[in-house]
């Protein structure tokens, strides 16, 4: 696959995260009022994990499915980077459906149950995450010393660290379950990876997503896997969810339906159409990754777009047991919305 410069994707994500904060901006000056049937507010992040809702949006399919259902659907959207300020636009009703990695999902559900009453809507596929280093002496988490540095998007509470804590509870005892982040730093995916390439910082180490690890994996021969997301949870497991408050669930059920089938819809699509959605992922994410790398990463068997959640319930019974869950859910449909519940989900 062709190699893409660092300097460039670099600054091509900065470029995104800033355009991004422009409209998490403006959806937070809103009037924070819940929308009504007949308008959806979504917002997503940067990234291949996002391709579903790349083609719910290219294709408008929730306007096809609520003309279907005889409803004139309004969609907005906003492009926002990280969890918390999805969080905070859901919980002031500035948007309806947000989206980000399963433990901040769950952290939500935790904390607004009873209240807002927050749940999970859908998957938006199984991708792993890759622990990468550089550092020739570490083969496993045990080998890491406070020499290293791992960078992460947010340390500490993010999907990459909570993941790690799972792993450092069964290895250095859960009272330790946060060992790794005494040396865990929060950096951008895309400087990370630069650093990991480029070498010469104190980042040698990097919980990397697609389409990341490809990249370093390929320019730097240095850069070598530790340990996966899925070694951790035990096989295929959901990287990113959406996830919305009860009323808007309950006072717009054909809008709510229109939406959900979209992702279905889009989910089969990408498995049937996957050089096509290569394409749409470059069109509506405005990416200069080659379309190459992107059907690389498509058609690779450790990837499924798939709106099924998947080994989720590793996440909800590992984080209640460390305590930073304070709600035990009893299966995975507790957390989920009832129209999740007739897929084969974990």
């Amino acid at each position: 696959m062709k190699a893409l410069s660092f300097a460039t994707l670099s600054n091509q994500f900065k470029r995104k995260r800033a355009v991004g904060a422009a409209f998490g901006i403006a959806a937070m000056l809103l009037a924070g009022q819940a929308a009504a049937e007949g308008s959806i507010r979504i917002a997503q992040q940067f990234g291949i994990a996002y391709l579903i809702l790349d083609v719910v949006r290219d294709q408008a399919l929730i306007e096809k499915h609520g003309k279907q259902a005889g409803v004139d659907i309004k969609v907005e959207w906003a492009s926002i980077s990280g969890a918390t300020a999805m969080n905070e636009a859901l919980l002031a009703n500035n948007l309806d459906i947000v989206s980000a990695g399963v433990p901040p999902a769950l952290t939500m559900w935790d904390r607004t149950k009873g209240k807002q009453d927050v749940k999970l809507v859908a998957a938006l596929g199984s991708l792993p995450n890759y622990l990468l280093t550089t550092n020739p002496d570490v083969h496993e988490l045990k080998d890491f010393s406070d020499k290293d540095r791992i960078a992460v998007p947010a340390a500490g509470t993010g999907f990459q660290s909570r993941t790690l804590q799972i792993e450092a509870a069964k290895i250095f005892g859960t009272d330790n379950f946060q060992k790794l982040d005494q040396i865990s730093i929060s950096l951008p995916h895309p400087d990370a990876t630069a650093a990991l390439i480029s070498g010469g910082t104190e980042v040698n180490s990097h919980f990397s997503s697609a389409p990341f690890y490809y990249q370093a994996l390929q320019a730097n021969k240095a850069v070598h896997k530790v340990i996966s997301s899925y070694d951790i949870l035990g096989g295929s497991a959901t990287f990113n969810v959406l996830y919305a408050n009860s009323v808007f669930h309950d006072e717009n059920p054909k809008t709510y339906a229109a939406f959900y089938a979209a992702l279905r819809e889009a989910s089969d699509w990408i498995n049937a159409n996957k050089q096509e959605a290569a394409q749409t992922f470059i069109r509506q994410q405005g990416s200069k990754l080659s379309p190459e790398l992107i059907l690389e990463i498509i058609n690779d068997p450790e990837n499924d777009f798939t709106i099924v959640p998947q080994n989720t319930f590793v996440y909800a019974t590992e984080l209640h047991k460390l305590g930073v869950l304070k709600n035990k859910a009893n299966s995975w449909q507790d957390y989920f919305f009832p129209e999740a519940s007739g897929e084969n989900g974990s």
